[in-house]
């Protein structure tokens, strides 16, 4: 992940080689090389996603410096979130990599304390799913898209919300190879931790408003984000919301800065006539608008 710009591109060679030298430890080798085991590592995946993620985003606008000029919002999907602050000018890149190697580590310790997993749901829609988790004592952790909602909990209840979402004409069930039921209750412990690393973290004025993963809604003061931050490691995040509100507020072209797709595919659905650009490679860097 990311190797194709760490050799093509000083400016992405600089945040990666300043990942590894924030955090001591060889992130970078970890995103080139694996073992896959390892990235897998939630204290890991989360600072690698972002360091790639932003070097992605850093090269693009060196090479179209209007690209980003006046957006209308950013928005990210969990640990996304942290990139998106970045690219509104909230949050510095040294501070959003610490704060998510906490993050990741502070998931990965309730994971251990409080052991769930989670599964993704299809074909059923929020109430339905809000009925099978009250059968079961599962939660909804993400709401992607209409009809496609990840549950999470302790293993046994989630067992028991796949067999109840098939019952209810779920098209398909999907176990997720998690080390934790990520956005539910079982991570207010972790949530509580991120207290003071966020409260003691610097953040700017954002320029441009993020759409919040908890509320579905802009948000533009330090505050709300200190608050935001905590709040969306332990409760759903609201990512079809998102997309509804960006495409009532007239929003017709996206770009997904990240090493997948997966969000733009989503985007795409929800929103037919919207234009929507992945940059995931060094290939997809040059972009025109």
């Amino acid at each position: 992940m990311g190797k194709d710009l760490y050799d093509e591109f000083p400016a992405a060679k600089e945040l990666f080689d300043r990942a590894d030298e924030i955090l001591g430890i060889p992130l970078s080798r970890i995103c080139f090389e694996g073992p896959e085991d390892e990235l897998q590592q939630t204290q890991n995946t989360q600072p690698a996603i972002a360091v790639t993620s932003l070097a992605l985003l850093r090269v693009a606008t060196d090479l179209n410096p209007d690209l980003l000029d006046r957006p209308s919002f950013v928005a990210g999907h969990s640990l996304g979130e942290y990139p998106a602050l970045v690219a509104a000018g909230a949050l510095g890149f040294d501070d959003a990599i610490r704060l998510l190697r906490t993050r990741g580590e502070l998931m990965a310790a309730a994971g251990k304390s409080r052991p769930g997993t989670m599964a993704a749901v299809i074909g059923l829609d929020v109430s339905e799913c809000e009925d099978v988790c009250r059968e079961s004592g599962a939660e909804i952790c993400t709401i992607n898209a209409p009809g496609q909602i990840v549950i999470g909990g302790p293993r046994d209840s989630v067992i028991r919300a796949l067999d109840y979402a098939q019952a209810r004409g779920a098209k398909k069930v999907i176990p997720l190879s998690v080390s934790g039921a990520f956005h539910s209750s079982l991570m207010r412990s972790a949530a509580e931790g991120m207290v003071n690393p966020v409260a003691t973290t610097t953040f700017s004025d954002l320029q441009v408003p993020v759409v919040a993963n908890c509320t579905a809604t802009a948000i533009s003061d330090v505050t709300t984000v200190r608050n935001e931050l905590v709040d969306q490691v332990h409760r759903p995040v609201q990512w079809a919301r998102t997309v509804e509100f960006l495409g009532e507020q007239g929003v017709d072209t996206f770009i997904e800065f990240g090493p997948g797709r997966v969000l733009s595919g989503i985007i795409k659905r929800m929103l037919r006539r919207s234009t929507c650009i992945t940059v995931n490679s060094a290939e997809s860097v040059h972009v025109e608008l």
